[in-house]
């Protein structure tokens, strides 16, 4: 048997922790909960919190060190959704969203933009719009297609 998937949960600003844990229960896949702060996370063998130090990015390093093929990253992290991809992992960003490799550096090239147009705002910032239901189903759709890629049928790991 193979290594069991792992979902790899960039938790500090996650809305959709719980859907992870049902989806990733379904799929008897495992799950680490990766913040610079404790979350409560389920009484799982299957589930466990990991707390990284507070240095800038260490969440974002713990989960690219440990990220690969079989792996499923939850972020909405542009940067460490790169890092991921190359490591071979799936990415998903909160709403459902996959990161890959045809759009990995579009989105890069983005967030490189927006970020110089901010810096010559004077304050003046925006952000993602509201996370909706429409965004938590489109992640929980996203999610169960990856898990069923990756793992077969829901409770047989392949």
């Amino acid at each position: 048997m193979s290594d069991p998937v792992t979902i790899l949960v960039d938790a500090d600003a996650c809305p959709v922790k719980d859907e992870v844990y049902r989806v990733a229960d379904r799929f008897t896949a495992h799950v680490r909960v990766v913040s610079n702060a404790p979350f409560r996370v389920p009484v799982s063998e299957r589930v466990k919190r990991v707390v990284v130090d507070d240095g800038f990015d260490a969440a974002d390093d713990w989960i690219a060190e440990n990220a690969g093929p079989r792996s499923v990253v939850i972020t909405a992290d542009i940067l460490l959704a790169e890092r991921c991809l190359k490591a071979g992992a799936t990415v998903l960003a909160h709403n459902g969203k996959p990161f890959d490799a045809a759009s990995i550096g579009t989105a890069v090239a983005t967030r490189a933009i927006m970020a110089d147009l901010r810096s010559g705002m004077d304050g003046i910032t925006g952000g993602p719009p509201p996370f909706s239901k429409a965004d938590r189903s489109r992640f929980l759709q996203a999610l169960d297609r990856v898990l069923t890629r990756q793992c077969g049928t829901p409770g047989t790991q392949s």
